[in-house]
């Protein structure tokens, strides 16, 4: 009897301590599993001044956002404080299954666009015509209602007079398998670097918590 319990009581902190692992592991990676991420673009989008530029950018896995509310706005753009009566304007807003042209900067009115057919399989990429030095910039793209801790990503345009201008810069419509690379703000595999580390800062708490108790315990037999 007085030898089982001895067993028992050695084998008792090396079965918590992988418990213990196996379980904060769990807790720390199941929540992002199968939710769907806003993708922006981890490079800047280089243009001419006069070309029509896409700013990209997609839900992943693929998401039909057609009956959600999709803003484009310039997150780095200051409002006139003198200007009371402003109120928040966008780079475009896309509403009700729809353009809300009435809330869009004066600037970019008749000169934005989403691929409205593209929309069901995810794609919110913004198509801004002529474009020129003012339009530089960082652009945020945001679902406001997707049920996701990724609810927007940013996307840079950076409109050089330098660079050679082109007739388009990309096809008016995206394929269906169109993939942008991740945002460089809420990049998913920057995330995922993330839950890693947070993962090993955890493991290794729980095993000296463990094994400090585990030796307290044998001194006190």
């Amino acid at each position: 009897m007085c030898v089982y319990k001895s067993h028992f009581e050695d084998s008792f902190f090396p079965f918590s301590l992988w418990t213990l692992i196996l379980c904060s592991a769990f807790i720390v990676r199941t929540p992002v599993q199968g939710e769907v991420l806003v993708i922006g673009s981890n490079l800047p989008i280089i243009a001419a001044s006069g070309d029509d530029v896409i700013l990209p950018c997609h839900l992943k896995p693929r998401f039909d956002v057609q009956g959600l509310t999709v803003e484009w706005s310039k997150p780095d753009l200051k409002p006139d404080p003198s200007d009371r009566l402003s109120r928040v304007e966008y780079v475009h807003l896309y509403r009700d299954r729809q353009e809300v042209p009435d809330m869009k900067m004066a600037s970019y009115f008749r000169r934005t666009e989403l691929f409205m057919d593209a929309m069901k399989h995810g794609n919110i990429s913004l198509k801004i015509l002529n474009v020129s030095e003012e339009d530089n910039g960082r652009y945020r793209c945001f679902i406001p209602k997707l049920r996701s801790r990724v609810k927007s990503a940013i996307v840079e345009l950076v409109v050089d007079p330098k660079y050679a201008k082109t007739s388009t810069t990309e096809s008016p419509v995206y394929p269906r398998n169109f993939q942008t690379p991740d945002p460089r703000d809420v990049s998913p595999r920057n995330t995922g670097r993330s839950r890693v580390f947070l993962v090993v800062v955890v493991t290794a708490f729980v095993s000296v918590v463990a094994v400090t108790a585990y030796f307290s315990h044998r001194q006190t037999k």
